[in-house]
């Protein structure tokens, strides 16, 4: 499995009547994402492996410790398949992933799923090893 570097960025912050509309307020601090690990799935499969189910016990672990936090878990497919299949494929493996989130003590009210199917792959290619690294649910904390 691929290492991924940890992520820092500032979010988007809004409070009513704060900003103009269509502007955002920047929050004074970042929010790093040292421990949340990318998942990895088989093709064509929304199915938790065993790496996949170590890899969120840890995510699950962080995510405990630091109760502030909500995710957005992102499904991603390879190019194969067509759009709304891919689609399709995406949520369902956000949502399993939610779901063991959920089962290893994260509320449901912190994680929120969102599929992108095809349409945003990590590494362009359009060979295995392209393929392995974009059938993926990315964990973006805010």
């Amino acid at each position: 499995m691929p290492t991924v570097p940890p992520r820092v960025r500032e979010m988007p912050r809004t409070s009513p009547g704060a900003v103009a509309e269509g502007e955002f307020k920047r929050a004074p601090a970042t929010v790093i994402e040292p421990a949340l690990r990318t998942v990895y799935f088989e093709f064509d499969s929304s199915r938790l492996t065993d790496e996949t189910k170590e890899a969120l016990r840890a995510n699950a672990a962080w995510l405990r410790e630091h109760a502030e936090i909500e995710v957005q878990l992102q499904g991603h497919c390879d190019e194969r398949g067509t759009v709304e299949y891919n689609f399709n494929l995406g949520q369902r493996r956000a949502d399993a992933v939610k779901t063991f989130m959920v089962k290893l003590g994260v509320s449901p009210t912190r994680a929120h799923t969102i599929s992108y199917g095809e349409e945003r792959p990590a590494v362009p290619g359009h060979n295995e090893e392209a393929w392995r690294l974009n059938r993926r649910v990315e964990f973006h904390a805010y």
